[in-house]
């Protein structure tokens, strides 16, 4: 059974970083992609960063040049750094991966930026 767990989120102020997890029960080998989407409230889910298995990145708009995506194979986890954090950077943030047309998600992580 596919299980992706999230961690790292917390309240950090404008201008800080913070380093999210997604730990995978299985290989991260074994998905064709992996990405990091966020929901504020009263918005829906956006995606914030993918990387794929071939190790292709893309990002939203919004976090070019503050948000590194990154894959480390041997511990099957996939990390998010968020630098120069803004109070809009301001929601839950969740791991999703996608093999073989099938979609996993975690179950969130909250990250509180305050101005």
């Amino acid at each position: 059974q596919v299980q992706l767990v999230e961690s790292g989120g917390g309240l950090v102020q404008a201008g800080g970083s913070l380093r999210l997890s997604c730990a995978a029960s299985v290989s991260i080998f074994s998905f064709n992609a992996m990405g990091w989407y966020r929901q504020a409230p009263g918005n829906q889910r956006e995606l914030v960063a993918v990387i794929t298995s071939g190790g292709m990145t893309n990002y939203a708009d919004s976090v070019k040049g503050r948000f590194t995506i990154s894959r480390d194979n041997a511990k099957n986890t996939v990390h998010l750094q968020m630098n120069s954090l803004k109070p809009e950077d301001t929601a839950v943030y969740y791991c999703k991966g996608v093999k073989i047309g099938n979609h996993y998600w975690g179950q969130g992580t909250q990250v509180t930026v305050s101005s």
